[in-house]
């Protein structure tokens, strides 16, 4: 059969890729053509358009990048009309993928969304569009179920993605010496610095990150460089020599004693490693969503650490709370205050279990394949 995926991010980028090798598995003849990135590349199929031309997030962002996101619509639409597909399969990322659910029905294709977007968080606007567009919606989160129950839409949960992909790491011995030399770190501890993984997070946070360094000279800093990210971008941001690890940040933050870390599925990668971690998190123009907050988020934490759990297990400061002295001061927590890290990482178990996940994939993967078959029985 034939599939068209989008993934307009990293983070989809990977989760499609397990999904791509899974529906191998389940369908040996499965034809993909997509929007992603080097991982659904290396998966085989054909790039349509890569996420790095896809990843505008903010107002400000997407109305520079107009003309690249008018674009990448008439690419999806002339793929959907010419590869002619049994099925479009998109990975989160909804305000480009509810379009081209809208276009697929249109054209008679069926839907199916792996990944649910965070409309429990804002937007719940969007459940109209869902139910009256997508045909399987599967899920990776247990609070997502009765969510959506609450719309009386019917989803699947699948168990968690993350998780799976963080068991796989854990169970891999880490040689921290040679992680070190291989990556021309010092034997000082080390404070792992995730900064979002689209250039315009970047640009806002990183400035403020660095300026943390010399407070905690006893630390060495290490970026986690984002897929996709090049090492000048990063470069002509920063003023000093922080060390950049790529292809490693699950490595990096097993060895690091903390880490600051921007909201997104990162805070749950860096839970579900048990490293403590404060969350940040700046956004074009954060000061509307900052003053009109409890009307426009409809959850009371954006990190999905917090999500998840239900209360707050780590702190998130959000747009003018993200200062040299309020991450600061959590850094101090986390790496002295014993007692602090020790309750939070009781807590990180407590989401390790809730989310304990057999093959998420492996599930959607025979659940495309089933509905598609049973689609083309009935037809």
């Amino acid at each position: 059969m034939k599939y068209i995926l989008i993934a307009g991010e990293p983070s989809g980028d990977l989760h499609a890729s397990t999904l791509m090798k899974e529906l191998r598995l389940s369908d040996p003849d499965a034809d993909f053509c997509f929007m992603g990135g080097d991982l659904m590349i290396a998966q085989g199929g054909r790039l349509v358009q890569h996420y790095r031309n896809m990843a505008f997030m903010g107002i400000g962002p997407v109305i520079a990048n107009l003309g690249k996101i008018n674009t990448n619509f008439k690419l999806a639409h002339y793929e959907l009309t010419t590869f002619n597909p049994d099925v479009v399969v998109l990975i989160d990322y909804p305000g480009f993928n509810l379009k081209v659910a809208k276009m697929a029905k249109k054209l008679g294709i069926p839907v199916v969304y792996y990944i649910s977007p965070k409309i429990w968080a804002w937007k719940t606007h969007r459940i109209k569009a869902i139910k009256a567009l997508v045909d399987q919606m599967y899920t990776i989160f247990p609070f997502e179920t009765d969510f959506y129950h609450s719309f009386q839409y019917d989803v699947t949960y699948v168990g968690n993605p993350v998780s799976d992909l963080i068991s796989e790491e854990l169970s891999i011995p880490i040689d921290e010496e040679s992680f070190r030399l291989e990556n021309k770190l010092t034997r000082k501890p080390i404070i792992a610095l995730l900064a979002g993984s689209r250039k315009h997070e970047i640009k806002m946070l990183l400035p403020v990150l660095e300026e943390v360094i010399p407070l905690f000279p006893e630390y060495e800093f290490v970026i986690a460089g984002a897929p996709g990210i090049e090492n000048e971008f990063y470069k002509s941001i920063l003023k000093s020599d922080v060390p950049i690890v790529y292809k490693r940040t699950y490595r990096l933050l097993r060895i690091s004693k903390a880490a600051i870390v921007t909201s997104g599925t990162a805070t749950l990668e860096t839970a579900l490693l048990f490293t403590p971690q404060v969350v940040v998190y700046k956004m074009s123009p954060g000061w509307i969503v900052e003053r009109f907050r409890k009307y426009i988020l409809k959850t009371d934490y954006f990190s999905l650490v917090n999500l998840v759990a239900k209360k707050e297990v780590v702190k998130e400061l959000f747009h003018t709370q993200v200062t040299v002295q309020n991450i600061s001061k959590e850094l101090n927590n986390l790496l002295r205050n014993k007692e602090y890290r020790i309750r939070m990482e009781q807590e990180y178990k407590d989401i390790s279990t809730k989310l304990t996940s057999k093959g998420a994939a492996k599930n959607t993967a025979v659940g495309i394949v089933n509905f598609l078959k049973t689609r083309k029985t009935n037809a």
